[in-house]
């Protein structure tokens, strides 16, 4: 865990200043984001502009390898989940030359009615080793739903890498409930996005104490603060 936390502290700092960059981070705690639950939230973060620079993406897939050399992991196969992660997956996929898929969140309504994309002919991993690729953790139910998937394709997945997380407890919560086990990493955390944040200038010591509240309390910290739940 020793070496996972080094990495961190290698590579988070360099994808925090470059989310803050390509505006895939963004935080604002006078006027928060309406996330798509109602409610409002003083960070919002869309990964995908990190895929508007080249030596973002390879420092991505490069931050990946380190967190799997820890681990002492060395997968058969990388699985993206739709869509957000497939780029990165895919990256990643050609920096090891490994076989690559994708896993939607639901089956296709059509054809095959595939859930994952990327199979040989036989439609399943036949007992190999999987690593799932996302772009963020959140509640985890996106991330642990797609590993289900995996396993139900005779799939072994016990790790999931993201580029970023915003720390829930649920997230831990959700991936604690899987069975096989499972766990996930990400190459930047909560809090070394934000000290970076205030390192870098984005925001001040009141606004970082602001932030630091939320991540103990994100659903409550809007209402408390006035911005009530909107619906719809």
């Amino acid at each position: 865990m020793n070496n996972l936390k080094k990495i961190t502290q290698a590579y988070g700092p360099k994808i925090a200043r470059a989310a803050f960059e390509l505006g895939a981070i963004r935080l604002n705690v006078t006027d928060p984001f309406r996330w798509v639950s109602g409610y409002r939230m003083p960070i919002y973060n869309d990964n995908r502009r990190l895929l508007a620079s080249g030596k973002v993406r390879a420092l991505v897939a490069e931050g990946f390898e380190a967190i799997l050399n820890a681990l002492g992991y060395d997968p058969d196969s990388i699985a993206g989940t739709a869509t957000a992660g497939i780029p990165h997956a895919t990256t990643l996929a050609d920096r090891l030359g490994k076989p690559l898929s994708y896993v939607r969140s639901s089956s296709k309504g059509h054809g095959l009615g595939n859930r994952i994309e990327g199979l040989a002919k036989g439609g399943t991993y036949e007992n190999t080793h999987v690593l799932l690729i996302e772009d963020l953790i959140s509640t985890g139910l996106s991330s642990t739903s797609a590993v289900e998937a995996i396993v139900a394709a005779k799939g072994q997945c016990p790790y999931t890498l993201a580029i970023f997380t915003y720390g829930f407890a649920a997230a831990e919560e959700a991936f604690a409930a899987l069975n096989p086990k499972a766990a996930f990493h990400t190459i930047l955390t909560y809090e070394v996005m934000l000290s970076s944040a205030l390192k870098e200038g984005y925001i001040s010591r009141s606004e970082a104490e602001s932030l630091e509240a939320w991540s103990s309390d994100p659903f409550g910290w809007g209402i408390e603060r006035g911005f009530m739940r909107e619906e719809g």
